[in-house]
């Protein structure tokens, strides 16, 4: 099969839905991770254009540890907005990928990229399968099943999936640990260990089903359904 993760910024996919990923690559499915933003705030010295540099890198780091691929839309981090441009961005990725399935942020995630990233790609999930909207990739045949990541934090998010990654806790933890320069930006900001909070919710959701670590989802209740949880591994 083939998976796609659309992320807003670079690292989220990995805090949500790494082990997940981990756990489809190894099965044999094709997987794709689409980043939506470029990271390119997220310093207290570097420039935009260096930081946005470095957080392409990491993100291409973390994508070649499952062997993903890696699409990088590259729109401004913090100002993502749902517009006729980036909604042709977004169709064109997804055709790029052309996945069975996708993971993308809910509409209650705390932080407005996070939401309109999610947003975006749920309302693509249709015209991907058009052939008059004309982009670089033809239009795909089938409407790919969306599955909605848990919240960062598990805030506010019920799930009705869940999938054990116990197996693949230590790939999550590399690749998020590709992502230096975000882990440096917390600590600066916030005083946060980076990998150790992104554990956490992973333990709570493991708890709920008897398992050390899972990660939590949940189908799109949108009409038409195209999957379900049988498509996870």
């Amino acid at each position: 099969m083939r998976v796609a993760a659309i992320g807003a910024h670079p690292d989220d996919v990995e805090a949500l839905c790494g082990g997940t990923l981990a756990k489809c690559a190894a099965r044999g499915d094709e997987v794709t991770i689409i980043i939506a933003t470029n990271g390119n705030v997220g310093s207290p010295v570097l420039s935009k254009e260096e930081i946005a540099a470095i957080r392409h890198e990491e993100a291409k780091a973390a994508a070649d540890l499952i062997g993903a691929k890696l699409i990088w839309l590259g729109f401004d981090d913090e100002f993502l907005f749902h517009d006729r441009p980036t909604r042709l961005a977004f169709i064109n990725a997804i055709r790029q990928a052309s996945p069975d399935f996708m993971f993308v942020h809910g509409p209650n995630d705390y932080h407005p990229d996070h939401r309109i990233c999610g947003e975006i790609a749920i309302d693509c999930r249709i015209p991907v399968t058009v052939p008059l909207i004309e982009t670089e990739y033809p239009a795909m045949q089938n409407i790919p099943h969306v599955f909605i990541m848990d919240n960062l934090g598990s805030i506010g998010f019920e799930p009705e999936i869940y999938v054990d990654i116990t197996d693949t806790i230590d790939k999550r933890g590399q690749m998020l640990k590709c992502h230096a320069s975000q882990d440096d930006w917390l600590r600066h900001m916030y005083g946060m260990d980076y990998i150790e909070f992104l554990a956490r919710p992973a333990a709570m959701r493991g708890m709920a089903i008897g398992v050390p670590y899972a990660e939590a989802f949940r189908s799109l209740p949108m009409y038409p359904v195209t999957g379900g949880p049988h498509l996870l591994p």
